[in-house]
């Protein structure tokens, strides 16, 4: 990096027109007190040499080999068409070949190949690299700097946060870093990344902390560090370090139209993959908290129908019937403000904070219901065990009476709705999960329900959490809420597959 304008008495020219004797005032008293002549930030780091040389042997290169078995080898006799006149001739031919050759010809196995980084955290031999990095290798070594490779033992990864723990077996002790404190990283940071872009091997990039807590949509726990510190293809897996030499985050995603780095890169923060890596050593496995509810994000729409009075918190817009919510008297329509003592500002803290609580964990959470608040507490759950559950256990039928006559359709805020009966359910293949509730057979195409994506053969379940049964429910509810000066309605939506989210309409 080289030193920004000094200003500098062989260099007065430079001063900028207009500034008068304000800015040389101020410069000379700047000489005089011997103050350096431009800010820090503006220089940069002399040299990152000695930081370089510090840590980058205990960042390596991660090499991964997966082998893929080909069904269909060279020698596999093609498959013909029936009734043509080389039907004979063909046979012969490859029958005679496969009988050269011993018999049917064997598979033949592809091997592809990945590059990767990483880094020495144990002098042991515990490596850290990103999961994608090794996906579902069969065979991952690690190349030192010194050129030394050893075959390595994936001990645990997790795909969520996309991390990996790996040991290898060194015959002396490694140069290894730690892990710094990313929570104090500020945007304009100095930062440095080591890695291995384009298998070059040993590389180091410097750059300057460009945002925090960016949410790339990546996954559920999306907080990354961006920087403008050159990341290409192969810096995966490698570490993003401070100025002490510590590590503050793993060097995990870019965004780019061409593959190779436009100065936006993001790394995972230490505070995020910590706990996960001591897991991973412990037990092999994550064990995350959980709380059982699916959540929705609260913008001004909702906030005014639910009358929090801002924008803040997770919708609860589902809960799991054998999760920890549940069991302590969560319902969907709450909206979490708090959870063990921590304020929920938007619904993607929720999971990041659940998560990072111990499995057994007794906390407080903190609903807002009808507008009031109301403190729960919950026993958290295993997150793990709760996707095995969801997984294994199908919703299960509901019986629905027939209906005597179909009800008459309704029209409110640009939708038209009929009732749930055993013919909409089958025009619309609408689940037997959902019990009760209107069809939404119409939508007009300027209206506020069209912008916010609803379609006709979702089912309306409630308006202001209050339930629907029949089309004229609806209809009343609108009025009512007109007559009450509400401005906006909260709507719960099914899909088709009994999926349900909140959506929040302006009353009209």
């Amino acid at each position: 990096m080289g030193s920004g304008p000094r200003f500098g008495t062989a260099r007065l020219a430079l001063a900028p027109r207009g500034c008068g004797k304000a800015f040389l005032s101020a410069l000379a008293l700047a000489m005089v007190l011997g103050l350096p002549a431009a800010p820090s930030f503006a220089r940069g780091p002399d040299s990152l040499a000695d930081e370089a040389a510090a840590v980058s042997d205990a960042v390596v290169n991660i090499s991964a080999t997966q082998a893929i078995e080909e069904k269909h080898g060279a020698g596999v006799v093609p498959q013909l068409q029936e009734g043509t006149p080389f039907d004979d001739l063909f046979e012969e031919f490859f029958k005679k070949r496969q009988q050269q050759g011993g018999g049917a010809p064997k598979p033949r196995e592809r091997r592809s190949n990945s590059l990767g980084s990483g880094f020495v955290i144990d002098p042991s031999g515990i490596v850290i690299t990103n999961n994608h990095v090794i996906a579902d290798s069969n065979e991952v070594t690690v190349i030192f700097t010194d050129g030394q490779k050893l075959r390595a033992e994936v001990i645990g990864k997790d795909t969520k946060v996309d991390v990996a723990v790996l040991r290898v077996k060194p015959l002396k002790p490694l140069k290894a870093v730690k892990f710094g404190d990313s929570e104090k990283m500020r945007v304009g940071d100095w930062v440095m990344a080591v890695g291995n872009p384009f298998g070059l091997g040993g590389t180091v990039t410097a750059g300057i902390v460009s945002a925090r807590h960016r949410n790339i949509d990546s996954g559920p726990y999306d907080n990354y560090i961006q920087t403008d510190a050159a990341i290409n293809k192969g810096n995966s897996g490698g570490p993003l370090f401070n100025m002490e030499g510590d590590v503050i985050g793993i060097n995990t995603a870019i965004l780019s139209p061409s593959g190779g780095s436009i100065g936006i890169g993001f790394a995972t923060p230490a505070s995020t993959v910590q706990p996960v890596i001591e897991q991973l050593q412990k037990f092999g496995e994550t064990r995350r908290g959980w709380l059982g509810v699916r959540i929705q994000n609260v913008d001004d729409s909702v906030a005014a129908s639910l009358d929090l009075g801002s924008v803040r918190g997770a919708l609860v817009a589902g809960t799991d019937v054998k999760g920890p919510a549940a069991a302590a008297g969560l319902e969907v329509g709450d909206v979490i403000v708090r959870f063990d003592g921590k304020d929920i500002k938007e619904s993607r803290d929720l999971p990041k904070i659940v998560a990072q609580a111990p499995v057994g964990k007794d906390v407080e959470v903190v609903v807002v219901r009808k507008g009031k608040e109301l403190t729960k507490a919950v026993t958290l759950g295993r997150l793990e065990d709760g996707e095995v559950h969801a997984a294994a256990v199908a919703p299960k039928p509901v019986d629905v009476p027939k209906a005597p006559g179909e009800p008459a359709a309704q029209t409110a805020m640009g939708m038209t709705f009929m009732g749930l009966t055993n013919a909409s359910r089958q025009k619309y293949t609408i689940a037997e999960s959902i019990a009760s509730g209107v069809v939404i057979t119409g939508i007009e195409p300027s209206s506020p329900a069209a912008d916010k994506r609803l379609q006709p053969g979702e089912v309306l379940v409630e308006i202001n959490q209050e339930p629907v049964k029949q089309p004229s429910d609806a209809a009343k509810r609108i009025e009512a809420l007109k007559t009450d000066g509400k401005k906006s309605a909260l709507l719960l939506v099914a899909n088709a597959q009994g999926e349900v989210r909140f959506v929040a309409l302006p009353i009209y």
